[in-house]
């Protein structure tokens, strides 16, 4: 289940794993496409043939996990994670998200997916860049400073 995220948050005492391995319960969820596209063949595979348990800083490690947290605190760190992406413009997000997508998982080619994500994001200039990028130059994000956005969770 949590291959279908785009990201997850996990508490330091999370246990992740393909344990239907156990059990003669083959992947047919995706797990055997997902995971390999998420983590690299061999260390997905290490988890597919074995069922072993991964910790939650091996799952970091392997970026099968995003963000490690405090036990007790994983949902209002999801739902803080989540107000942060949403607070950002959000056609440029979704162009960006789609773009990633279409290159892990339908893309032919590198030429393939730089010409699906320019026409992708082509259209989202005008919507939200330039305004983007006028409040940029207008002091707000530089330094990599977040302030400004703060404001809008």
């Amino acid at each position: 289940m949590a291959l279908l995220c785009d990201m997850r948050v996990v508490e330091e005492s999370a246990i992740m794993g393909v344990f239907c391995r156990r059990f003669g319960v083959p992947l047919i969820d995706g797990g055997t496409v997902r995971l390999p596209k998420l983590i690299g063949l061999s260390r997905a595979l290490d988890l597919i043939l074995t069922g072993r348990p991964v910790t939650a800083q091996e799952a970091l490690q392997f970026g099968l996990a995003n963000r490690v947290v405090p036990d007790g605190t994983a949902l209002e760190e999801a739902i803080k994670l989540a107000n942060e992406i949403a607070a950002f413009p959000q056609e440029c997000m979704k162009a960006d998200r789609k773009s990633a997508y279409y290159a892990t998982y339908e893309g032919q080619s590198f030429d393939d997916a730089m010409i699906f994500e320019h026409k992708t994001g082509k259209p989202i200039i005008m919507k939200e860049s330039v305004k983007g990028a006028g409040r940029f130059t207008q002091g707000v994000g530089k330094s990599g400073s977040f302030e400004a956005f703060k404001s809008n969770l």
